[in-house]
């Protein structure tokens, strides 16, 4: 099987020296210690948490396409005191870990070339105008347009909080489509689009083929303990004692940690104890349209044991494309998705599809988010320790309405923001995406388009 990369996965020049110098003192430090190659993904997880120290913050951003029904998305109620919507009625049980954002208007998105999907796909996550280019949009007065022209808010926390893992992002999809602005949410850069992985098994051989069937299991558990723990002090001691100053108190650093492993490996919520790499099952076809949800089901597989297992903190999941036009027959609508988006408001028959299939939507959004919570983490779970966050490139559908655009948080990414809240707000998404850059510990600066940028929204943090 062909391996694959997930777009800013293939390193620079000099990022690939860094790996070889981070691989080259792994192994050095396991050889000289005595430790085999079984050790040596468990050394590298433990010196990049023992520079954390915490534990650590998580992103991760699923988007669906083609706008909402605004009044059947919207809850009921006040600001600690609300009732699902029809919509958001399958997020029910994960009511006191929702932040629910009413009224962000993609201000950035009102000037600026392109069309109102290309817009709303290429400013959701940078906030800031498109590149000119020669992809012509669905108007005849739209300027042609190529990329997104700014670093998407995903990848600004992940350049901050992703660099002691071995992804700094991962970018999964389901039915993502073509290679243009339609298709693409994360971006390195100004004009720098990410391809997210859309088939499951690449994406699994690519995470997971070094981890083995039992990473962190009962097994190697036992392996390490009691053919690496008991012998590894020792040998740092005696080590320890032919070096200078600064190079002991590094090696301390690691004795320390392996000294108190046996303790931390037994505890119920460590951070990797639940590291386990997915079991995808007989091999679908994620290019039919048929087997969408199925993808879906496994591409959240990925990420969540990507998460557990402490691979990456930052992902997204794309599920279809802006002007995804795929039908739901699953949920009961066999009609397409982006030309039911264009009927009227008089339709009500095209209404209550729409409102369906983003029903259909939540209902996944609340599978991933019992999928995370299903795992212990010191302080809580790793939902707790994790921000989901649900966006969409447009407010409706058929007036291409960037006001309003229909955004869920769940968790709060290790206690950073406040939960069990419907907000109702009158403000720009860049103040959004500056606070949630806020709320992973980078400087409260503006984010994306600066005449955008009013401030961060602190209501959202604790």
């Amino acid at each position: 099987m062909k391996k694959i990369d997930f777009g800013q996965h293939t390193p620079s020049d000099e990022a690939k020296r860094k790996l070889r110098r981070n691989r080259i003192g792994r192994r050095a430090f396991a050889k000289s210690v005595g430790l085999g190659a079984l050790a040596l993904p468990f050394v590298a997880s433990l010196r990049g948490r023992a520079q954390d120290g915490d534990v650590p913050k998580r992103l991760l951003v699923m988007f669906s396409p083609n706008g909402t029904i605004i009044e059947n998305w919207r809850p009921t109620g006040s600001e600690r005191d609300f009732a699902m919507s029809t919509i958001l009625e399958p997020l029910a049980p994960f009511k006191d870990k929702l932040t629910i954002l009413e009224g962000l208007d993609m201000r950035s998105a009102s000037s600026g070339p392109g069309d109102g999907h290309q817009k709303g796909m290429g400013h959701m996550l940078t906030g800031a105008d498109l590149l000119p280019g020669d992809t012509m949009g669905g108007c005849e007065s739209c300027a042609p347009v190529s990329w997104a022209g700014n670093v998407s808010i995903d990848q600004h926390i992940a350049n901050h909080i992703g660099a002691s893992t071995v992804f700094k992002s991962v970018e999964l999809a389901a039915l993502p489509g073509g290679s243009n602005v339609w298709t693409r949410m994360s971006y390195q850069d100004a004009g720098q689009p990410i391809p997210p992985e859309g088939d499951p098994y690449r994406a699994f051989e690519r995470l997971f083929a070094d981890l083995g069937t039992d990473p962190f299991g009962a097994e190697r558990r036992q392996r390490l303990q009691g053919s690496v723990l008991d012998a590894v002090a020792g040998d740092l001691g005696s080590l320890q004692r032919r070096l200078g100053s600064e190079d002991r108190e590094r090696l301390q650093l690691h004795l320390d940690i392996i000294q108190g492993l046996e303790h931390r490996l037994n505890a119920a919520g460590t951070v990797g104890a639940a590291c386990e790499a997915p079991v995808l099952g007989e091999r679908i076809d994620p290019t039919r349209d048929e087997n969408f949800p199925a993808t879906v089901d496994l591409q959240m597989d990925v990420i969540t044991a990507a998460f557990a297992c402490d691979l990456t903190r930052v992902g997204s999941l794309q599920w279809t494309r802006s002007v995804g036009n795929i039908a739901f027959p699953w949920a009961g609508v066999s009609d397409r998705h982006h030309d039911l988006s264009h009927e009227g408001d008089g339709n009500g028959d095209a209404m209550q599809k729409i409102t369906e299939i983003n029903r259909w939507y939540a209902g996944k959004m609340a599978e991933l988010l019992a999928r995370l919570d299903s795992i212990p983490e010191p302080g809580g779970t790793l939902l707790d320790n994790t921000l989901v966050v649900w966006v969409n490139e447009l407010g409706r559908g058929n007036s291409h309405s960037r006001n309003e655009i229909p955004i869920v948080m769940a968790g709060s990414a290790g206690g950073a923001f406040d939960t069990g809240r419907y907000l109702q707000l009158d403000r720009s998404h860049n103040d959004w995406m500056r606070t949630l850059a806020k709320g992973f510990g980078l400087p409260d600066e503006p984010f994306g388009d600066e005449r955008f940028n009013e401030g961060a929204l602190d209501t959202l943090l604790t």
